[in-house]
């Protein structure tokens, strides 16, 4: 029979192992307890340590984006409880690579903008804009294209600006564009490249029409009719017309990006479509994009955007890679809850 261990080595080989089985020997595999308190997990989504970035394309003024861009967060901060952040990427292309790189949640993006969305795998749309179409006066998901030029130009379609300079908003802009430049290849047999004498890109639609109103270009393109948005000259409709117009084109829309919780984004959907039911919201995104409304759309929605690029010789992506990543964005400081 084995003698039991007695005396001081016996007691010091039991605290031993009652000291093992409650591990406090570190060598073993930690339990739940101690993995959480080695190293903390990302912040959730929504908190203010990870607020849901929303991006808005940038083709208005960024003060009129911002102050409704601040109106549909506040909605959407309501609706579901979580915090959110507003974004005004520098360009169209900048907005896509931010979203690509996950540093968007959110955003409020141009037909165009949509195909490379999808092209590169970096997001999904989940909502188009409602317009008014200016000749039926229904709520329609398409829009038109316009080449304005000054009224008292004698310039009255697009052969009189041969040899003219002349203004796009972007060049991953639908309208501002894409539809232009088939326009002008289609009527002239013409490169606008060649056509006009010389051409830039404004960066914006407002901003085009500005050119054309202040003489600086003699033609541009927009959407129709960002004349009538707000803080454009109150005689801006008596001193530019409108001498041709393409489309129709897929209305601008909201894309969620790659990997962003599904009922996150149903709630998201639903919310945004609720608030632009109320007069605020009405207000917010008439005066943001010229929005009477949105509807649930899919991928499919923007092939015939795809098709016009090709027809057009606009490679997409090529356009997107003249502008450099965005800078990484630094999380807010926690501040309060909402």
């Amino acid at each position: 029979m084995r003698r039991a261990l007695c005396g001081p080595l016996g007691w010091a080989l039991t605290a031993v192992m009652i000291f093992a089985a409650c591990g406090g020997g570190g060598t073993g595999a930690p339990g739940p307890g101690a993995q959480a308190t080695q190293g903390k997990s990302e912040p959730r989504i929504g908190s203010f340590d990870r607020p849901i970035v929303l991006a808005f394309t940038p083709s208005q003024d960024v003060q009129r984006l911002t102050t409704s861009g601040n109106a549909i967060k506040s909605a959407l901060e309501r609706a579901t409880g979580l915090a959110w952040k507003v974004s005004i990427p520098t360009s169209y292309a900048a907005q896509i690579e931010s979203m690509c790189a996950s540093q968007t949640d959110v955003a409020f993006v141009a037909p165009l903008q949509m195909t490379l969305v999808l092209d590169k795998t970096c997001g999904t749309p989940i909502l188009a804009a409602l317009r008014t179409d200016p000749d039926s006066k229904q709520l329609s998901t398409t829009y038109y294209s316009q080449i304005l030029v000054k009224n008292d130009s004698g310039i009255n379609d697009i052969a009189g600006l041969k040899g003219k300079t002349f203004a796009f908003a972007d060049a991953l802009s639908a309208s501002g564009y894409v539809f232009p430049t088939l326009t002008v290849k289609n009527k002239t047999g013409q490169d606008p490249k060649t056509f006009f004498s010389s051409t830039i890109f404004a960066g914006g639609h407002d901003k085009v029409a500005l050119a054309v109103y202040s003489g600086q270009v003699a033609g541009g393109a927009t959407f129709i009719d960002v004349r009538t948005n707000a803080g454009m000259p109150a005689d801006i409709l008596q001193k530019t017309k409108l001498i041709d117009k393409a489309g129709p084109i897929p209305n601008d829309g909201v894309a969620l990006r790659k990997g962003f919780p599904d009922e996150l984004g149903k709630q998201i959907t639903t919310a945004l479509v609720d608030y632009g039911k109320t007069d605020a919201g009405k207000a917010s995104f008439k005066s943001l994009f010229s929005w009477d409304g949105m509807q649930e759309v899919d991928a499919k929605f923007y092939e015939p955007m795809r098709e016009a690029a090709k027809l057009a010789g606009i490679d997409v992506a090529a356009e997107a890679a003249k502008t450099a990543r965005p800078v990484a964005t630094p999380a807010p400081s926690p501040s309060q809850a909402p």
